[in-house]
């Protein structure tokens, strides 16, 4: 198997048409045509990552945090620190892979991972995404209705949160008259014609409307098919920002303080919330201060994310438990996610690849307790 297919699995879990705007995810460094030898998970990489990818025989890192973030504008390998990690990728023949805000505002992506680490239940996402969808609708001979339909769903439309495969068909009349240079399925050219149809309707992601119309012209009847596309303003309940989830036991200020640290083994800071027993939580991994109002509107209690400036916290104050847990602290456990989907998907293809998560922290954040 080459390391291409390993980047498509992962980018039908998180497609990159998601990310935010400024991102940089999917191949940093290498070739995609290689083979997938071994794989090694991390945050971050560095050259201690590097070495424990060559010492286990690893031909493929895959990173959160991109390397390449903002374009170099020269390869410097003598003073540069990206530069140097760059070339002793290269070196080592090792290829690199990062999936960063994709995974960051998928289903089960990094705070997703947050929320169940920190034992809440009934996860959903804090905002949805909107707008990155469309109607689909097509008219097509009903002896043809089963096959057009197949697919539309194997091009990726017809998916409605946890749903697949859905549809809406509707019956009518459709009428035409080809011209002298036409060819139609039904009926002769230069007659007006009047067919029974069935209006067929599916949802589909923006990044899948290309293939929805490719597969459309490839397996209706018609020599041209009739079909409408419209643009949604409806949340898309498979990608969006942030979590939100319940606990089973509401827990007080002090307790749900405790738990948090426990849980993701770090220190924390914190300004005080309405004083009330925790119950209803709000995630998000790494920097997620931009999404206060919105954990605040939720009705949530808590509101655990990191890299929360000072005046974050005045906001918060007495109207949320706002929590600063660490950006490593709260994004690392989506290693583990990876990890498990890739080892499945390996299995199915038969695949004998090792999959393993670098063993040392590349947080570069220390504690001093005096």
């Amino acid at each position: 198997m080459n390391i291409n297919s390993v980047l498509k699995f992962i980018e039908e879990w998180a497609p990159p048409q998601i990310v935010w705007q400024k991102d940089n995810v999917g191949l940093q460094v290498g070739n995609l045509h290689g083979k997938t030898d071994n794989v090694i998970l991390c945050l971050e990489v560095t050259h201690e990552v590097i070495s424990e990818a060559v010492k286990k025989k690893c031909s493929l890192i895959i990173s959160h945090h991109p390397l390449l973030f903002s374009p170099l504008k020269k390869i410097d390998t003598d003073r540069d620190p990206i530069s140097q990690l760059t070339e002793l990728l290269l070196k080592n023949n090792l290829t690199l892979l990062s999936f960063h805000t994709n995974l960051d505002f998928t289903v089960d992506g990094v705070s997703f991972a947050l929320a169940k680490k920190l034992s809440l239940t009934n996860i959903r996402f804090l905002v949805n995404q909107k707008e990155n969808q469309s109607k689909l609708v097509v008219f097509v001979p009903e002896n043809a209705v089963d096959k057009v339909s197949a697919a539309l769903f194997e091009a990726g439309a017809g998916k409605i949160g946890e749903y697949e495969k859905c549809s809406f068909k509707g019956s009518g009349n459709g009428t035409f008259q080809g011209s002298e240079f036409s060819n139609p399925t039904v009926g002769k050219k230069n007659l007006f014609e009047t067919v029974e149809e069935i209006r067929l309707e599916v949802l589909v992601d923006d990044w899948n409307l290309g293939k929805a119309i490719s597969a459309i012209k490839k397996a209706h009847p018609y020599e041209e098919p009739a079909f409408d596309i419209y643009p949604l303003k409806n949340e898309n309940l498979k990608y969006g920002f942030g979590a939100v989830g319940t606990l089973d036991k509401p827990l007080s200020e002090k307790e749900f303080l405790a738990h948090v640290s426990k849980k993701l083994n770090t220190a924390i800071r914190f300004s005080k919330g309405k004083g009330k027993r925790i119950s209803k939580v709000a995630v998000c991994g790494g920097s997620g201060s931009d999404l206060l109002k919105e954990a605040i509107a939720s009705e949530a209690d808590a509101f655990v994310t990191a890299d929360i400036k000072y005046h974050a916290f005045h906001d918060a104050n007495k109207k949320i438990l706002l929590i600063d847990a660490g950006h490593y602290e709260t994004e690392i456990l989506i290693l583990p996610e990876i990890k498990s989907r890739l080892e499945k998907f390996l299995s199915l293809n038969k695949e004998n690849s090792k999959v393993f998560l670098y063993g040392k922290t590349t947080n570069p954040i220390n504690f001093f307790n005096k």
